[in-house]
């Protein structure tokens, strides 16, 4: 299994998750009505992915919290990725920096509702990295190896911390494409929306 250097990881995380909070705060600048508008049938709303994502840090950031609050005894400068969480984060990973290719259905419990406050979702969204971006700074001096989280479908399913991490910013740079393609869709200019990383330095060497 391919290995990262701890703090190389957390610096390059921390920058994707700077990315992300840009290209939420490009949102403020558009319509509501066309934040909250579906570019097809079936297909999600800008708010919708939002939340969609807001479901998915209300479990994993508190869980990230809690776990981080013990200073480990053991501190390794070297992170070696588990089998599952590699598998998902790489599942997660955008193909490129414009589009999301493996397209797959959210599981019933982090479906969105189609009415949302628009503003309340992105003003919770960014709180949510901004928190994302202090536990990535805490985890510094933690072991990404020994701590464990576990996953939304299965408390019995646990991944490394370094994992968990990559996972959620894999899967939020992938919904935040979807978001900027949505617009695109509505005819909606997204030359200024802020170029997120591939991600693939985030798939390991």
């Amino acid at each position: 299994m391919k290995k990262f250097k701890s703090e190389d990881l957390i610096h390059k995380l921390q920058e994707d998750v700077r990315q992300i909070i840009a290209a939420a705060e490009h949102f403020r600048g558009i319509d509501k009505i066309k934040l909250n508008y579906p570019p097809a049938e079936g297909s999600w709303s800008v708010v919708q992915v939002l939340e969609h994502l807001n479901m998915y840090n209300r479990h994993y950031l508190p869980e990230i919290e809690k776990s981080v609050a013990i200073i480990p005894k053991e501190w390794s400068s070297w992170f070696v990725p588990g089998f599952f969480g590699d598998y998902f984060t790489r599942l997660m990973l955008p193909g490129n920096v414009y589009e999301v290719k493996n397209k797959m259905k959210a599981p019933k419990g982090y479906r969105p509702e189609k009415t949302l406050n628009s503003e309340a979702v992105l003003d919770e969204f960014i709180q949510h990295q901004n928190k994302l971006l202090q536990l990535l700074e805490i985890s510094r001096k933690r072991n990404l190896n020994e701590i464990r989280i576990p996953i939304t479908i299965s408390k019995l399913v646990k991944l490394k911390l370094g994992d968990t991490f990559r996972f959620l910013v894999a899967h939020e740079q992938r919904h935040m494409l979807q978001a900027r393609n949505a617009l695109k869709t509505l005819g909606i200019s997204t030359s200024q929306f802020p170029v997120l990383m591939s991600g693939m330095a985030l798939a390991g060497r």
